[in-house]
Protein backbone atom coordinates (compact mmCIF):
# COMPACT_ATOMS: atom_id res chain seq x y z
CA UNK A 1 0.00 0.00 0.00
CA UNK A 2 2.04 2.92 -1.04
CA UNK A 3 1.50 5.97 0.32
CA UNK A 4 2.69 8.93 -1.70
CA UNK A 5 4.32 11.77 0.67
CA UNK A 6 6.12 13.96 -2.08
CA UNK A 7 5.10 15.84 -4.75
CA UNK A 8 7.92 14.31 -7.12
CA UNK A 9 6.29 10.63 -6.74
CA UNK A 10 2.94 12.34 -6.94
CA UNK A 11 4.09 13.75 -10.72
CA UNK A 12 5.21 9.99 -11.51
CA UNK A 13 1.99 8.51 -10.53
CA UNK A 14 -0.20 11.11 -12.61
CA UNK A 15 2.40 11.09 -15.50
CA UNK A 16 1.79 7.16 -15.63
CA UNK A 17 -2.08 7.79 -15.30
CA UNK A 18 -2.09 9.98 -17.73
CA UNK A 19 -1.35 7.20 -20.38
CA UNK A 20 -4.76 5.54 -19.14
CA UNK A 21 -7.86 6.11 -20.10
CA UNK A 22 -9.43 6.59 -17.14
CA UNK A 23 -8.56 7.24 -13.30
CA UNK A 24 -10.55 6.42 -10.11
CA UNK A 25 -10.45 9.14 -7.87
CA UNK A 26 -11.92 9.28 -3.44
CA UNK A 27 -11.28 11.95 -1.12
CA UNK A 28 -11.35 11.45 2.80
CA UNK A 29 -12.07 14.97 4.93
CA UNK A 30 -13.16 16.23 7.92
CA UNK A 31 -15.49 18.96 8.52
CA UNK A 32 -17.22 19.06 11.75
CA UNK A 33 -14.38 22.11 13.35
CA UNK A 34 -14.54 24.25 9.87
CA UNK A 35 -16.49 25.33 7.20
CA UNK A 36 -14.40 24.44 4.51
CA UNK A 37 -13.64 20.72 4.09
CA UNK A 38 -10.18 20.15 5.54
CA UNK A 39 -8.48 17.20 2.50
CA UNK A 40 -6.62 14.82 4.42
CA UNK A 41 -6.32 11.95 2.02
CA UNK A 42 -6.36 10.95 -1.44
CA UNK A 43 -7.21 7.86 -3.51
CA UNK A 44 -6.34 7.28 -6.60
CA UNK A 45 -5.72 3.99 -9.16
CA UNK A 46 -5.82 2.86 -12.61
CA UNK A 47 -5.81 -0.09 -14.65
CA UNK A 48 -4.39 -1.13 -17.93
CA UNK A 49 -3.52 -4.38 -19.46
CA UNK A 50 -0.33 -4.26 -17.92
CA UNK A 51 -1.51 -4.41 -14.59
CA UNK A 52 -3.34 -2.35 -12.19
CA UNK A 53 -1.73 0.09 -9.38
CA UNK A 54 -3.28 2.42 -6.15
CA UNK A 55 -2.06 4.36 -4.29
CA UNK A 56 -2.50 7.06 -1.34
CA UNK A 57 -1.50 10.63 -1.38
CA UNK A 58 -1.22 12.52 1.65
CA UNK A 59 -1.63 16.23 1.61
CA UNK A 60 -1.33 16.57 5.33
CA UNK A 61 2.59 16.75 4.78
CA UNK A 62 4.53 19.43 4.54
CA UNK A 63 5.83 20.28 1.51
CA UNK A 64 3.71 17.96 -1.31
CA UNK A 65 2.15 20.15 -3.61
CA UNK A 66 -1.14 18.67 -5.08
CA UNK A 67 -0.24 20.76 -8.78
CA UNK A 68 0.69 17.35 -10.55
CA UNK A 69 -2.98 15.75 -9.48
CA UNK A 70 -4.87 18.40 -10.73
CA UNK A 71 -2.69 18.79 -14.21
CA UNK A 72 -4.28 15.19 -14.29
CA UNK A 73 -7.43 16.82 -13.18
CA UNK A 74 -7.40 19.00 -16.69
CA UNK A 75 -6.18 16.22 -18.79
CA UNK A 76 -8.81 15.68 -21.15
CA UNK A 77 -8.00 12.53 -22.70
CA UNK A 78 -7.95 10.78 -19.07
CA UNK A 79 -11.62 10.16 -17.64
CA UNK A 80 -11.63 11.45 -13.41
CA UNK A 81 -14.47 8.92 -12.05
CA UNK A 82 -15.44 9.53 -8.71
CA UNK A 83 -18.41 8.16 -6.65
CA UNK A 84 -20.96 10.47 -5.36
CA UNK A 85 -19.04 13.32 -6.60
CA UNK A 86 -19.86 16.46 -5.24
CA UNK A 87 -18.26 17.14 -1.69
CA UNK A 88 -15.26 15.59 -3.34
CA UNK A 89 -15.53 18.48 -6.15
CA UNK A 90 -16.06 21.16 -3.75
CA UNK A 91 -12.82 20.33 -2.30
CA UNK A 92 -11.42 20.54 -5.01
CA UNK A 93 -12.66 23.78 -6.54
CA UNK A 94 -12.03 25.54 -3.27
CA UNK A 95 -8.77 24.76 -3.42
CA UNK A 96 -7.41 25.27 -6.79
CA UNK A 97 -10.87 26.70 -8.95
CA UNK A 98 -10.87 23.41 -10.73
CA UNK A 99 -13.33 20.71 -11.89
CA UNK A 100 -11.80 17.74 -13.09
CA UNK A 101 -13.00 17.05 -16.41
CA UNK A 102 -14.04 15.14 -18.02
CA UNK A 103 -16.55 13.63 -15.12
CA UNK A 104 -17.92 10.20 -14.22
CA UNK A 105 -19.70 10.14 -11.34
CA UNK A 106 -20.45 6.22 -11.15
CA UNK A 107 -23.40 6.70 -8.53
CA UNK A 108 -25.12 8.87 -11.27
CA UNK A 109 -24.67 5.98 -13.75
CA UNK A 110 -25.69 3.24 -11.35
CA UNK A 111 -29.03 5.30 -11.26
CA UNK A 112 -29.38 5.74 -14.81
CA UNK A 113 -28.72 1.77 -15.36
CA UNK A 114 -31.32 0.56 -12.80
CA UNK A 115 -29.59 0.09 -10.27
CA UNK A 116 -32.15 1.70 -7.76
CA UNK A 117 -32.86 4.87 -6.21
CA UNK A 118 -29.92 4.60 -3.04
CA UNK A 119 -27.04 3.63 -5.38
CA UNK A 120 -24.37 3.39 -2.51
CA UNK A 121 -21.11 2.38 -3.26
CA UNK A 122 -21.00 -0.58 -0.96
CA UNK A 123 -24.16 -2.10 -2.93
CA UNK A 124 -22.15 -1.47 -6.18
CA UNK A 125 -19.39 -3.01 -4.87
CA UNK A 126 -22.07 -5.91 -3.52
CA UNK A 127 -23.42 -6.30 -6.81
CA UNK A 128 -20.82 -5.79 -9.51
CA UNK A 129 -17.38 -6.77 -7.60
CA UNK A 130 -19.05 -9.49 -5.59
CA UNK A 131 -17.25 -8.58 -2.40
CA UNK A 132 -18.13 -6.73 0.93
CA UNK A 133 -16.08 -3.30 2.36
CA UNK A 134 -14.75 -3.51 5.57
CA UNK A 135 -16.86 -0.41 7.38
CA UNK A 136 -14.34 -0.84 10.76
CA UNK A 137 -12.96 2.58 10.19
CA UNK A 138 -15.58 4.25 8.40
CA UNK A 139 -15.28 7.31 11.05
CA UNK A 140 -12.04 7.76 11.01
CA UNK A 141 -10.30 10.94 11.84
CA UNK A 142 -8.73 11.00 8.79
CA UNK A 143 -6.53 14.02 10.17
CA UNK A 144 -4.69 11.52 12.24
CA UNK A 145 -1.21 10.26 11.67
CA UNK A 146 0.25 8.07 11.18
CA UNK A 147 -2.71 5.90 9.89
CA UNK A 148 -2.86 2.41 10.44
CA UNK A 149 -3.06 -0.38 8.24
CA UNK A 150 -6.98 -1.34 8.32
CA UNK A 151 -7.17 2.64 7.55
CA UNK A 152 -5.05 2.33 4.57
CA UNK A 153 -6.97 -0.76 3.12
CA UNK A 154 -10.35 0.89 3.69
CA UNK A 155 -9.18 3.90 2.18
CA UNK A 156 -7.81 2.17 -1.23
CA UNK A 157 -11.27 0.44 -1.39
CA UNK A 158 -12.69 3.80 -2.40
CA UNK A 159 -11.10 3.56 -5.39
CA UNK A 160 -10.35 0.11 -6.40
CA UNK A 161 -13.33 -1.54 -6.64
CA UNK A 162 -14.42 1.24 -8.35
CA UNK A 163 -12.52 0.46 -11.52
CA UNK A 164 -14.42 -2.27 -12.35
CA UNK A 165 -17.81 -0.84 -11.60
CA UNK A 166 -17.01 2.28 -13.83
CA UNK A 167 -15.83 -0.41 -16.15
CA UNK A 168 -19.06 -2.34 -16.55
CA UNK A 169 -21.28 0.57 -16.05
CA UNK A 170 -19.75 2.55 -18.75
CA UNK A 171 -19.99 -0.60 -20.92
CA UNK A 172 -23.92 -0.65 -20.18
CA UNK A 173 -24.35 2.78 -20.86
CA UNK A 174 -23.17 2.17 -24.49
CA UNK A 175 -25.22 -0.57 -24.82
CA UNK A 176 -28.62 0.83 -23.77
CA UNK A 177 -27.36 4.24 -25.97
CA UNK A 178 -28.00 5.94 -22.60
CA UNK A 179 -24.43 8.07 -22.15
CA UNK A 180 -26.01 11.38 -23.14
CA UNK A 181 -28.07 10.64 -20.36
CA UNK A 182 -25.13 10.63 -17.42
CA UNK A 183 -23.92 13.45 -19.49
CA UNK A 184 -27.18 15.52 -19.10
CA UNK A 185 -26.93 14.75 -15.07
CA UNK A 186 -23.04 15.80 -15.18
CA UNK A 187 -23.57 19.39 -16.10
CA UNK A 188 -24.32 20.38 -12.29
CA UNK A 189 -21.32 18.81 -10.84
CA UNK A 190 -19.58 20.47 -14.00
CA UNK A 191 -20.94 23.71 -12.96
CA UNK A 192 -18.64 25.79 -10.62
CA UNK A 193 -22.12 27.56 -9.03
CA UNK A 194 -22.71 24.19 -7.32
CA UNK A 195 -19.73 24.77 -5.61
CA UNK A 196 -20.38 28.32 -4.14
CA UNK A 197 -21.85 29.48 -1.33
CA UNK A 198 -23.43 32.79 -1.68
CA UNK A 199 -24.02 34.52 1.69
CA UNK A 200 -26.87 36.23 -0.15
CA UNK A 201 -28.75 33.25 -0.65
CA UNK A 202 -28.13 31.69 2.76
CA UNK A 203 -31.30 32.67 3.90
CA UNK A 204 -32.80 30.36 1.50
CA UNK A 205 -32.31 27.65 3.54
CA UNK A 206 -33.29 28.73 6.84
CA UNK A 207 -36.62 27.11 7.62
CA UNK A 208 -39.74 29.22 8.50
CA UNK A 209 -43.35 29.14 8.59
CA UNK A 210 -43.69 32.95 8.43
CA UNK A 211 -44.03 34.79 5.26
CA UNK A 212 -43.73 38.62 6.70
CA UNK A 213 -41.58 40.57 3.81
CA UNK A 214 -40.21 42.28 6.60
CA UNK A 215 -39.30 39.06 8.87
CA UNK A 216 -37.69 37.92 5.94
CA UNK A 217 -35.44 40.30 5.56
CA UNK A 218 -34.08 40.22 8.85
CA UNK A 219 -33.94 36.88 7.80
CA UNK A 220 -31.92 37.18 5.18
CA UNK A 221 -29.87 39.92 6.73
CA UNK A 222 -28.60 37.34 9.60
CA UNK A 223 -27.64 34.69 7.41
CA UNK A 224 -25.87 36.55 5.29
CA UNK A 225 -23.74 37.94 8.18
CA UNK A 226 -23.42 34.51 9.70
CA UNK A 227 -22.12 32.78 6.76
CA UNK A 228 -19.69 36.06 6.18
CA UNK A 229 -18.72 35.33 9.85
CA UNK A 230 -18.05 31.07 9.29
CA UNK A 231 -16.63 31.66 5.42
CA UNK A 232 -13.81 34.44 6.95
CA UNK A 233 -13.34 31.99 10.09
CA UNK A 234 -13.33 28.65 8.36
CA UNK A 235 -16.08 27.80 11.31
CA UNK A 236 -19.00 26.09 10.89
CA UNK A 237 -22.45 28.03 10.52
CA UNK A 238 -23.95 26.36 13.51
CA UNK A 239 -20.86 27.60 15.52
CA UNK A 240 -22.14 31.23 15.34
CA UNK A 241 -25.76 30.38 15.61
CA UNK A 242 -27.90 27.51 15.21
CA UNK A 243 -31.26 28.33 12.83
CA UNK A 244 -33.45 28.11 15.70
CA UNK A 245 -31.51 30.79 16.83
CA UNK A 246 -31.70 32.98 13.73
CA UNK A 247 -35.36 33.24 13.70
CA UNK A 248 -35.56 33.84 17.13
CA UNK A 249 -33.95 37.10 16.93
CA UNK A 250 -35.64 37.81 13.76
CA UNK A 251 -38.89 37.65 15.50
CA UNK A 252 -37.68 39.51 18.68
CA UNK A 253 -35.69 42.07 16.76
CA UNK A 254 -32.93 42.68 19.17
CA UNK A 255 -31.53 46.34 19.26
CA UNK A 256 -28.83 46.03 21.83
CA UNK A 257 -26.65 43.69 23.82
CA UNK A 258 -29.29 44.01 26.71
CA UNK A 259 -31.80 42.61 24.27
CA UNK A 260 -29.66 39.91 23.21
CA UNK A 261 -28.68 38.59 26.27
CA UNK A 262 -32.98 37.99 27.00
CA UNK A 263 -32.58 35.40 23.83
CA UNK A 264 -33.30 31.99 25.42
CA UNK A 265 -31.28 30.05 22.80
CA UNK A 266 -28.43 32.68 21.44
CA UNK A 267 -25.39 31.05 23.32
CA UNK A 268 -23.51 33.15 25.72
CA UNK A 269 -20.11 34.02 23.57
CA UNK A 270 -21.88 35.25 21.08
CA UNK A 271 -23.84 37.65 23.16
CA UNK A 272 -21.70 40.40 23.16
CA UNK A 273 -18.03 40.87 20.84
CA UNK A 274 -18.43 40.56 17.12
CA UNK A 275 -20.89 38.01 16.60
CA UNK A 276 -23.43 40.59 18.94
CA UNK A 277 -22.14 43.34 16.75
CA UNK A 278 -23.15 41.69 13.82
CA UNK A 279 -26.44 40.13 14.67
CA UNK A 280 -27.19 44.08 15.76
CA UNK A 281 -26.44 44.95 12.88
CA UNK A 282 -27.92 42.88 10.57
CA UNK A 283 -31.27 43.12 12.72
CA UNK A 284 -31.22 46.71 12.01
CA UNK A 285 -30.42 46.59 8.53
CA UNK A 286 -33.58 44.05 8.42
CA UNK A 287 -35.83 46.49 9.42
CA UNK A 288 -34.34 49.72 7.19
CA UNK A 289 -35.21 47.47 3.69
CA UNK A 290 -37.50 49.38 1.78
CA UNK A 291 -40.86 48.07 1.35
CA UNK A 292 -40.61 47.52 -2.41
CA UNK A 293 -37.42 45.54 -1.58
CA UNK A 294 -38.51 43.21 0.86
CA UNK A 295 -37.57 39.57 0.05
CA UNK A 296 -40.87 37.10 -1.35
CA UNK A 297 -41.04 34.08 -0.03
CA UNK A 298 -40.36 30.68 -2.61
CA UNK A 299 -43.56 29.14 -3.56
CA UNK A 300 -43.91 26.28 -2.15
CA UNK A 301 -45.99 23.03 -2.92
CA UNK A 302 -48.21 24.23 -0.29
CA UNK A 303 -49.36 27.34 -1.91
CA UNK A 304 -49.91 25.23 -5.60
CA UNK A 305 -53.26 24.62 -6.27
CA UNK A 306 -52.35 20.52 -5.91
CA UNK A 307 -55.45 18.18 -7.07
CA UNK A 308 -54.20 15.09 -5.07
CA UNK A 309 -55.98 12.76 -7.44
CA UNK A 310 -53.60 14.22 -10.32
CA UNK A 311 -50.60 14.19 -8.21
CA UNK A 312 -51.42 10.62 -7.12
CA UNK A 313 -51.85 9.40 -10.58
CA UNK A 314 -47.96 11.37 -11.56
CA UNK A 315 -46.72 9.02 -8.80
CA UNK A 316 -48.19 5.60 -10.41
CA UNK A 317 -47.42 6.72 -13.76
CA UNK A 318 -43.52 7.45 -12.57
CA UNK A 319 -43.34 4.51 -10.98
CA UNK A 320 -44.28 2.80 -14.08
CA UNK A 321 -41.79 4.74 -16.23
CA UNK A 322 -38.92 4.29 -14.01
CA UNK A 323 -39.71 0.44 -13.93
CA UNK A 324 -40.39 0.27 -17.69
CA UNK A 325 -37.34 1.99 -18.56
CA UNK A 326 -34.92 0.28 -15.88
CA UNK A 327 -34.39 4.10 -14.25
CA UNK A 328 -34.25 4.82 -10.44
CA UNK A 329 -37.33 7.01 -9.78
CA UNK A 330 -35.84 10.25 -7.90
CA UNK A 331 -33.24 10.75 -10.33
CA UNK A 332 -37.01 11.42 -12.69
CA UNK A 333 -38.55 13.47 -10.17
CA UNK A 334 -39.55 13.71 -6.73
CA UNK A 335 -42.63 14.52 -4.78
CA UNK A 336 -42.38 18.19 -5.16
CA UNK A 337 -41.68 17.88 -8.99
CA UNK A 338 -45.23 15.57 -9.59
CA UNK A 339 -47.53 18.25 -6.85
CA UNK A 340 -46.12 21.60 -9.67
CA UNK A 341 -47.03 19.67 -12.44
CA UNK A 342 -49.90 18.31 -11.09
CA UNK A 343 -50.52 22.48 -10.69
CA UNK A 344 -49.60 23.37 -14.02
CA UNK A 345 -46.31 24.13 -13.66
CA UNK A 346 -44.05 23.28 -16.74
CA UNK A 347 -40.65 24.85 -16.04
CA UNK A 348 -39.38 21.31 -14.78
CA UNK A 349 -36.58 19.06 -15.12
CA UNK A 350 -39.10 16.24 -15.00
CA UNK A 351 -39.83 17.88 -18.47
CA UNK A 352 -37.21 18.27 -19.82
CA UNK A 353 -34.25 16.38 -21.98
CA UNK A 354 -34.05 12.67 -21.11
CA UNK A 355 -36.84 12.82 -18.63
CA UNK A 356 -39.12 14.26 -20.81
CA UNK A 357 -38.66 10.83 -23.30
CA UNK A 358 -38.84 8.76 -20.16
CA UNK A 359 -41.63 10.27 -18.21
CA UNK A 360 -42.51 14.21 -19.38
CA UNK A 361 -44.44 13.40 -22.11
CA UNK A 362 -46.31 11.42 -21.37
CA UNK A 363 -47.10 13.15 -17.62
CA UNK A 364 -48.22 15.81 -19.39
CA UNK A 365 -50.64 14.12 -21.80
CA UNK A 366 -52.14 11.99 -18.20
CA UNK A 367 -52.43 16.24 -16.69
CA UNK A 368 -54.34 17.05 -20.14
CA UNK A 369 -56.24 14.56 -20.21
CA UNK A 370 -55.09 13.40 -23.43
CA UNK A 371 -54.19 9.53 -22.32
CA UNK A 372 -55.70 7.45 -19.45
CA UNK A 373 -53.50 4.67 -17.20
CA UNK A 374 -54.77 1.26 -17.47
CA UNK A 375 -53.40 -2.32 -16.44
CA UNK A 376 -51.91 -4.41 -19.09
CA UNK A 377 -50.95 -7.98 -17.15
CA UNK A 378 -49.02 -7.38 -14.59
CA UNK A 379 -48.09 -3.67 -16.02
CA UNK A 380 -49.74 -0.23 -15.89
CA UNK A 381 -49.01 1.53 -19.64
CA UNK A 382 -51.19 4.67 -21.12
CA UNK A 383 -54.15 4.35 -23.81
CA UNK A 384 -54.95 7.49 -25.87
CA UNK A 385 -58.57 8.66 -24.95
Amino acid sequence: MQTITTTTELATFCAEAAKRPYVTVDTEFLRERTYYSKLCLVQLAYRDAAGEDAVLVDPLVDGLSLEPLYDLFRDPGVVKVFHAARQDLEIFWVDAQLIPAPLFDTQVAAMVCGYGDQAGYETLVRKISKAQLDKSSRFTDWSRRPLTDAQKTYALGDVTYLREIYEVLSDRLRSTGREKWVQEEMAVLNDPATYQTNPNDAWQRVKTRTTSGRFLAIVRELARFREEYAQTRDIPRNRVFKDDVLVELASTKPTDEKDLSRSRLLQREARKGDIAAGILAAVKAGIAVPNDRLPKPAAGAERLQVNPAIADMLRVLLKAKSEQADVAQKLIANSADLDALAAGQRDLPALKGWRKEVFGRDAILLTEGKVALAVDGAHVVTVPR
